[in-house]
């Protein structure tokens, strides 16, 4: 089973991974991953030093949507995800390596 489910490839992470100072990137994982699962499962698909790891899980929205025969209610799933920083002169290309 893989700890990493997809890379969060977004404007505010775009951001932060452009900064000069901090090499952040975000990952959605497993629910029940920890940092050293994330920590060695990064390391070894994309080749380079973590250095430190942030986890956030994100709880459900609600959603609603209409139709013809009423409203549909229900939510999204929760999902966790990991703020990876790593090492100066690395860096992760994520159209490349997919």
């Amino acid at each position: 089973m893989s700890v990493l489910i997809k890379p969060t490839v977004s404007e505010k992470q775009t951001r932060m991974t452009e900064k000069a100072k901090s090499r952040i990137y975000g990952f959605e994982v497993e629910k029940d991953a920890n940092k050293v699962e994330i920590k060695k499962a990064v390391e070894a698909k994309y080749d380079v030093e973590v250095v430190s790891i942030r986890t956030a899980i994100v709880p459900p929205k609600k959603r609603r949507r209409f139709t013809r025969t009423g409203v549909q209610e229900g939510k999204t799933k929760a999902t966790k995800k990991a703020y990876v920083t790593i090492g100066q002169g690395k860096e992760i290309d994520f159209y490349n390596t997919l």
